[in-house]
């Protein structure tokens, strides 16, 4: 049996390493995340060796039974890691070569740990992405559950905060829907790159053996195969891009915790979350507080974070590998777990929003919301816009003086502004009748918004 205390490159040292020196740079605490993924990686290398003849099929046959084999023990939890092995590559192959014998020795031939490792954190990613795109998928059919039975729920569309127009609550779900929409291209554009096998660049100048590393990507699943060695080992682009994008995701989802958690305050009262996503004060018995969102909100953070932390890790480094790289995983995978933690928050959440609509109404009328639609009916009557502009906020003015909406002032009210208003301005001036007139694509008016549902539906299958 292998001393797991000797290391597999320590031939040309004279004294043993620092135990704080191999503690220091040892990565296997972390890096076992990518184990089965280094499990398959090997397989397809060690099928390729075979294939050209650098292997016998029965070494082959021992190094695959015996792989699956520590597989399986992964899989189970009772896999052994040791720190003086340094990483989860090194902790495989040693296993290995306990189980087989020296046959295991010869698995590493052409190949390197520098196009090894990163091999299987693109293996990691592509599968995190796949994940991640389900995930919001379920997102958005919460969405579009919702938005179906929402199309005639008045609600204030705000700009700065403000009052500005009546919009439809499922107006407002489907510019959610729209944002992550955004989401899933760019996640599948980042996994186009992400999809590239550097395995055969080995160290970083590639190898003197004859491999085959079109057959090796076919194995692997890979759509290409990088094209240059030196580039390959030394790439971390796409893990910057994936934490890129998964930064906008996070902000979409931030943006929308920050107005479910106004949306459920007193002053707001829009909607109300069910119980399970809430909690309690240890001190104000009638506290509910949206934790839920709030977290959501503050988790975002961290993806930030690792964004430009991977940046600042790269921002420096020569070509080709360097083992500043060994920060590259705590940053991306604590982003995965982080966006999918929050994808399933989310698409929990948002299917059990309970919407306040007379709340909403109510708040809808407060604003003056109908203010453009009275400047457009007197454009319509033929007053260039600069003068309707002027006239309606001398109407707002009225209102505020009086504490009246402008569908409560009176049409001599109206007609002391301008003689252009006449009795159908009322019905410009009804929150139902602001909504339907907007009416085109991508406008508030009910019969657009359930066509983009519909619409919406149809694409997601």
């Amino acid at each position: 049996m292998t001393d797991k205390n000797t290391k597999l490159w320590d031939g040309r040292f004279t004294e043993a390493t620092d135990a704080f020196v191999e503690s220091f740079t040892a990565s296997i605490e972390f890096d076992h995340v990518l184990a089965l993924y280094d499990i398959e990686g090997s397989i397809a290398h060690a099928t390729m060796l075979q294939s050209v003849g650098i292997i016998t099929n029965n070494e082959l046959g021992a190094m695959v039974e015996g792989l699956n084999g520590i597989a399986e023990d992964i899989k189970q939890g009772t896999m052994e890691w040791s720190i003086s092995l340094e990483d989860v590559h090194m902790n495989i192959e040693s296993t290995l070569t306990d189980r087989i014998g020296e046959v295991g020795k010869k698995l590493h031939t052409g190949r390197s740990r520098n196009d090894q490792v990163a091999t299987d954190i693109r293996l990691y990613l592509r599968d995190a992405i796949d994940n991640i795109l389900h995930k919001i998928r379920d997102l958005q059919h919460g969405i579009l559950d919702l938005a179906t039975n929402e199309t005639e729920t008045i609600m204030p569309g705000l700009t700065h905060l403000q009052i500005a127009q009546p919009i439809s609550f499922a107006h407002h779900l489907m510019a959610w829907f729209e944002m992550v929409d955004r989401d899933i291209e760019r996640m599948q554009d980042c996994r186009k790159r992400v999809n590239t096998m550097p395995l055969g660049s080995a160290a970083l100048a590639g190898t003197t053996y004859p491999i085959d590393r079109t057959m090796t990507a076919k194995l692997l699943g890979f759509d290409q195969i990088a094209g240059n060695s030196l580039d390959a080992v030394s790439d971390r682009d796409f893990a910057i891009e994936f934490c890129a994008a998964s930064s906008i995701l996070l902000m979409h989802l931030s943006r929308w915790a920050e107005e479910m958690i106004l949306w459920t305050s007193p002053q707001f009262g829009f909607i109300s979350l069910p119980d399970r996503f809430c909690t309690g004060s240890s001190i104000m018995p009638q506290k509910k507080n949206p934790d839920v969102p709030e977290l959501v909100r503050g988790k975002t953070g961290r993806v930030f974070g690792s964004l430009i932390s991977l940046l600042t890790l790269m921002k420096g480094q020569p070509l080709a590998y360097n083992k500043d790289n060994q920060e590259d995983k705590e940053p991306l995978f604590d982003t995965v777990n982080t966006v999918l933690d929050c994808l399933t928050a989310f698409s929990d959440m948002i299917p059990a929003i309970e919407p306040q609509r007379e709340q909403m109404r109510l708040a809808t009328l407060k604003g003056f919301a109908t203010a453009t639609d009275l400047a457009d009916y007197l454009v319509k009557k033929g007053l260039p816009f600069r003068d309707a502009h002027d006239v309606v906020g001398r109407l707002v003015a009225v209102g505020l003086e009086q504490d009246l909406d402008l569908s409560e002032l009176s049409l001599e009210q109206f007609t002391s502004m301008s003689s252009l208003i006449e009795e159908d301005v009322f019905d410009v001036l009804t929150l139902e009748g602001s909504l339907s007139a907007r009416n085109h694509h991508g406008g508030t008016a009910p019969a657009q918004v359930k066509l983009a549902i519909e619409q919406a539906r149809s694409r997601l299958g």
